[in-house]
């Protein structure tokens, strides 16, 4: 027994998401819409100079991806979410080019309540002070109870996606983990335990959220195993955990496949930052791989990028759709 008193979260009063003031609507969000025509001379809109070159060459290696089959692995910081780019991740999920999704913690937990209710992204500041901030019970019950309730062979990703399938919610268009289940595309989550706010509840289990997490790192290192002659990974926001999350995957692929190369890293952040620069940008490169960084507003990179590629698509007459 522990020397060291634990606290009561028995005694913990939760609120209503219903009456919870949100900062982001899905009424708010990006929309995917046809390309323009000058999308076509996107090499001569961008000068063929420093990030410029390297965007439209950043643009090029996905859509070589997605035409070789290899793997565009797509890992993301919850504010990719709550920027209103969902939208666009999933259309690019049902096109075929995104082939898996990392996110963390509370960016499943922003994608379950949009997905439900429309909205996100409380109002820290004036939550804590009256002891609300992340005490909405509807959000950790759907959440925790779908992770008590998992089959041990599934991931929290998948579990969480299963969910909100069966539930069918108004918004699950809008929903990366619905659309990875229903096209079964793995989206894993990376959770430190403790960080989330649905882990301030009594419905919380950590062994039940530990075990479903590590199964999805696994999940997530076999698809690194795949990323050699051709693969792609971005990282959208993510400043230290999924770097890292990276780096461990690719040991352990090094560690039992042995060679790595042709694989292209790039970390699209709004400024850098040293570990997503030391593990996606500098690191893989000792291994083969070739890391590059792009540094902007996400509400304004990804809309570009993900039209951009969408052109590229219907240019080769396809919707990108990749063999299973």
């Amino acid at each position: 027994m522990s020397k060291h008193p634990q606290i009561d979260l028995s005694k913990v009063k939760s609120t209503s998401i219903e009456s919870r003031k949100s900062k982001v609507h899905v009424e708010d969000f990006a929309q995917v819409v046809e390309p323009e025509a000058w999308f076509d001379k996107l090499d001569q809109v961008l000068p063929n100079i420093l990030a410029g070159k390297e965007f439209c060459e950043i643009v090029g290696l996905v859509l070589a991806a997605v035409k070789g089959s290899k793997p565009v692995i797509l890992m993301m910081g919850a504010h990719v979410i709550k920027c209103g780019l969902a939208d666009l991740i999933v259309d690019l999920m049902r096109r075929g080019v995104f082939s898996a999704v990392a996110m963390n913690g509370a960016g499943a937990i922003h994608d379950v309540e949009i997905a439900m209710w429309g909205h996100t992204s409380e109002d820290v500041a004036e939550s804590l002070v009256d002891g609300s901030f992340g005490m909405a019970a509807e959000t950790a019950d759907l959440i925790n109870g779908a992770i008590k309730e998992a089959p041990v062979d599934l991931g929290f990703g998948e579990c969480v996606g299963q969910r909100l399938c069966q539930l069918g919610p108004p918004h699950e268009d809008h929903s990366i983990l619905a659309t990875g289940y229903r096209h079964s595309i793995p989206v894993t989550v990376h959770v430190a335990l403790g960080t989330d706010v649905i882990h301030q509840h009594p419905s919380a289990d950590g062994a039940a959220i530990g075990r479903l997490s590590y199964s999805d790192f696994k999940i997530f290192t076999h698809c690194v195993s795949q990323l050699s002659g051709g693969g792609v990974v971005l990282n959208f926001g993510s400043a230290v955990f999924l770097p890292e999350l990276f780096l461990k995957s690719l040991s352990i692929v090094r560690n039992i496949g042995g060679k790595m190369t042709g694989f292209t890293t790039v970390d699209f952040d709004m400024i850098r930052h040293y570990r997503s620069t030391m593990n996606l940008v500098q690191r893989p490169e000792l291994v083969g791989g070739r890391g590059l960084q792009m540094i902007g507003h996400h509400e304004i990179m990804i809309p570009l990028l993900a039209t951009a590629i969408r052109f590229g698509l219907t240019k080769d007459g396809g919707q990108g759709e990749r063999a299973r």
